[in-house]
């Protein structure tokens, strides 16, 4: 999915710059300028599936075909910004980078595609907090009176799931747990469907971790619950009824808190082909979206619980967070 304009070539000669979130499962970039009256302008956006957690979590390492298909993104999203023109790049790393062994073949291939936008721009590990902060501030960027609320963004990745709440007059409080749509497939979910065993283990693992969650981060006073990156969005885009994958349609759509969970539920009993019948599932988010689909269950199972019937979903998250800091420091 890119959101490439037809004219990268920067004649305004305005700043641009760049920010990539390479995760478990998807490696993405966001593209914008700086206008002289201080407005942002996005000119691309684009998501590429490299499954770099591959194996990670039984394993502890990189596979080297995850690299590879690390290394050929990169290449692809460095050639653009040189297009247009992007004088400095900020590129987080995150779940899967801080469990393998191999990182540092991983910065090498970052080192050596950066340092064409920004000499000595690398890769830098994002931790669970970060990352829970930085999706929060990008995810709310489009909210209505998000000032006045108590909200919980969640960005439910392919290994871990970030958890963060802010409200008027409290700290905000974030908690990183590692359940995500890859690691909980891979660890759990081995047939496809899933068998009710690994579907009750997994579940069980997640509950857990869920308990964690409530420990680290007040829930209960929450009144406006908010859903991000590529497992979010497609549940939404889904449940919407779309018959392809449409980044306008999704972003601040609203909807209910158990159509949003009935969906997760249906596509955990799929097979990957009949979930791809969905047009806007991604071929490569089929597989592991079950995984998902559980965390899913768990948190929108107990908003519910507590009285609240409703879930936005934002296309905006940890890279417009990050786009913002990168747009922050000195050139």
């Amino acid at each position: 999915m890119s959101t490439a304009q037809n004219q990268p070539q920067n004649e305004s000669q305005t700043p641009r710059f760049a920010a990539i979130d390479c995760g478990t499962n998807s490696i993405r970039l966001l593209i914008s300028e700086c206008t002289p009256d201080g407005q942002i302008n996005e000119l691309n956006r684009d998501n590429i599936i490299v499954r770099l957690g591959q194996g990670v979590d039984a394993t502890g390492c990189f596979a080297d075909e995850a690299l590879q298909r690390v290394d050929k993104a990169l290449q692809i999203y460095t050639d653009r910004m040189v297009e247009y023109g992007v004088v400095d790049v900020m590129m987080g790393a995150t779940s899967a980078t801080r469990d393998a062994a191999n990182r540092e073949e991983f910065f090498d291939i970052t080192r050596r595609h950066l340092g064409r936008v920004r000499e000595g721009a690398v890769a830098q590990v994002i931790s669970g907090e970060q990352e829970a902060e930085l999706s929060f501030h990008g995810a709310i960027t489009d909210l209505p009176n998000a000032q006045d609320r108590t909200v919980c963004v969640i960005d439910l990745g392919g290994g871990s799931t970030e958890f963060v709440v802010h409200g008027p007059g409290r700290e905000t409080q974030a908690f990183s747990a590692d359940m995500g749509c890859v690691r909980l497939t891979e660890r759990f979910l081995h047939d496809q469907p899933p068998a009710e065993q690994q579907v009750a283990e997994a579940r069980a693992f997640v509950g857990e971790l869920m308990e964690q969650v409530r420990s680290n981060v007040d829930l209960r006073d929450v009144d406006q619950v908010v859903g991000v990156a590529g497992t979010m969005t497609t549940l939404a885009a889904i449940t919407l009824g779309l018959s392809e994958y449409d980044s306008r349609a999704i972003h601040m759509a609203t909807l209910s808190l158990e159509d949003f969970r009935a969906t997760a539920r249906n596509l955990l009993g799929l097979t990957p082909p009949q979930r791809c019948e969905y047009g806007p599932m991604h071929p490569g988010r089929a597989d592991v979206i079950g995984g998902g689909s559980i965390v899913v269950d768990a948190f929108t199972s107990q908003f519910l619980d507590w009285g609240l019937s409703e879930i936005t979903v934002s296309e905006k998250d940890i890279l417009d967070g990050m786009l913002a800091e990168v747009m922050a420091r000195p050139l």
